[in-house]
């Protein structure tokens, strides 16, 4: 079968879930999210996967996550964690979105939500924003590589971003 998945990735912060939200709500298409799935078939919180079981027990669950959606998820608009473009099976899921932007204007917009402590919480990864610079540095050419689609959107309102990539879709 084949699927008409569409698949956000992108560095932590930059707003997948907000675009698979309004992407959703524009479509009728269910909107998942992969961290939230893992969330739930582990019954806690990605920041205590991570403190406890390490980075790489995190990663095999994304892949367990990553089979679980080829297999049984169609016709949705998937954000993922962060890291989650890595999984072999990325591009048999769906088409793969990238939504790019720089690191400055990802730590600004998350500094600057109304809930920013909260969203600074959830990202373990961002505890050291040097680090969490050398990652982003690493993964932007990654994410360039697994994307069919890359859709910039630094300085654009969501419906704009939605509208543009449902044109890009068509």
């Amino acid at each position: 079968m084949q699927s008409k998945n569409i698949i956000l990735i992108g560095f932590m912060g930059v707003g997948k879930g907000t675009i698979a939200r309004a992407l959703g709500e524009k479509t009728g298409m269910y909107a998942v999210d992969t961290d939230d799935m893992i969330e739930s078939l582990e019954n806690r919180k990605i920041r205590k996967i991570f403190k406890k079981n390490g980075e790489p027990y995190f990663r095999n669950l994304e892949k367990k996550t990553a089979n679980w959606l080829e297999k049984n998820v169609h016709n949705c608009i998937i954000s993922t964690g962060g890291g989650f473009y890595k999984v072999e099976n990325l591009n048999k899921i769906g088409t793969v979105v990238y939504l790019q932007s720089s690191f400055d204007a990802i730590v600004e917009k998350i500094f600057n939500h109304p809930n920013a402590k909260k969203k600074i919480k959830k990202r373990p990864l961002l505890k050291s924003q040097d680090e969490a610079r050398a990652l982003f540095e690493q993964r932007k050419s990654e994410y360039s590589t697994k994307a069919d689609i890359t859709l910039p959107i630094e300085d654009k309102e969501t419906e704009e971003l939605v509208a543009e990539l449902l044109q890009m879709l068509s």
